[in-house]
């Protein structure tokens, strides 16, 4: 079995102290440390794990400057076997639609089983490349996948619905699965695996190797764009109740009417 993992870097910020960018349009990078996105790194433990039940290989795809390659040697350490980075400055600005086009290039012509994905990213949240992807590839695919099997060409996926609920679809391959948060333990590695992994090579395609033009990609190439970015609002502090059980209870009371919940 043949599995192709879509892979993103984004930034972490967890505790950082976020401001927008001067164009209003993107976050300030300096100071953020990056890393492979929460819902891909689920996706790249399961690739990996399907390929250890069902044989085959694994090809972690990430679209992005020369840092990138980290984030795919970190791939290769997990279990992943190629790693190919798309990057162009033709690429910049590209939103959903035009990174699913740019992956539809790079594995149109690559035979696959799976593709994988993260549910979403956790720096813009859409969750929107994934099953864009599959509709140009013009396969099938589900959202939220939380529990994969391979069953007489299909795939048999679990996936989370709302209110707590689940859905077991079956689909058949080739097929893509965006991956949910928890479907499989993380993997511990050795030093000794992250240095000798980390000399692997990454291919690197660009624009003209994909064989596409620049209207194909970036702002030209995009059905939407990011107008104007803005932080939360400050609000209420939070209010610690008293420790004693009456004057918290009063306390407590009070909010409640305050807020017009209680008459």
């Amino acid at each position: 079995m043949n599995i192709i993992v879509c892979v993103k870097r984004v930034p972490d910020t967890t505790g950082a102290n976020v401001e927008i960018a001067r164009n209003g349009r993107s976050i300030k990078e300096e100071g953020l440390v990056f890393d492979t996105n929460d819902w891909d790194k689920y996706a790249i433990n399961e690739a990996v794990r399907l390929k250890e039940d069902y044989g085959g290989e694994v090809t972690a795809i990430a679209l992005g400057p020369e840092e990138v390659e980290d984030t795919l040697r970190r791939c290769f350490v997990t279990g992943c076997d190629e790693g190919i980075r798309l990057t162009d400055p033709a690429f910049e600005g590209s939103d959903a639609t035009a990174i699913a086009r740019i992956l539809r290039q790079a594995i149109q012509d690559t035979p696959f089983d799976l593709i994988l994905t993260g549910a979403q990213a956790g720096d813009d949240g859409y969750g929107q490349v994934g099953p864009a992807l599959a509709g140009l590839l013009g396969i099938p695919h589900a959202v939220l996948v939380t529990n994969i099997e391979i069953i007489d060409g299909k795939a048999r996926a679990h996936r989370e619905l709302e209110g707590g609920l689940e859905e077991v679809v079956e689909l058949k391959l080739p097929a893509l699965l965006t991956i949910q948060t928890g479907i499989n333990e993380p993997r511990y590695v050795s030093i000794k695996a992250v240095i000798k992994m980390m000399q692997k090579e990454v291919k690197t395609l660009s624009l003209a190797d994909l064989g596409m033009k620049k209207g194909d990609v970036g702002k030209a190439g995009s059905k939407t764009r990011i107008d104007r970015l803005s932080l939360p609002p400050v609000t209420k502090e939070m209010e610690t109740l008293p420790s004693e059980p009456q004057p918290a209870a009063a306390r407590l009371i009070e909010i409640i009417k305050d807020e017009g919940m209680l008459a």
